[in-house]
């Protein structure tokens, strides 16, 4: 009875790791991920021709959030700024 618990509990195991594995978030700086959605948005905006907006405002309010370290505040509003639009938020980059 020990050895069947044993395998099934090894079972589960293998298959309940690699979901967790992908599930955590990369270990990323915070100012590496403001820089790496700031990029990212200027790369998309610029093919769409976007700027003079609410959209391009919330882009420097973030920029300046993540120089003067507020790093999460900036994170969060390139997030939503990115969701707003319709583009995917990229995974963080280690």
């Amino acid at each position: 009875m020990h050895a069947v618990r044993t395998v099934a509990l090894a079972g589960l195991m293998s298959i309940g790791w690699p979901i967790l594995a992908q599930a955590q978030p990369a270990d990323v700086e915070p100012k590496a991920r403001c820089a790496q959605l700031l990029a990212y948005w200027d790369q998309r905006s610029a093919s769409k021709g976007e700027g003079a907006s609410g959209s391009d405002m919330t882009r420097k309010s973030a920029g300046l959030d993540c120089d003067n370290r507020r790093y999460a505040d900036g994170i969060k509003r390139m997030e939503d700024l990115l969701r707003q639009n319709r583009y995917t938020v990229p995974p963080p980059q280690p």
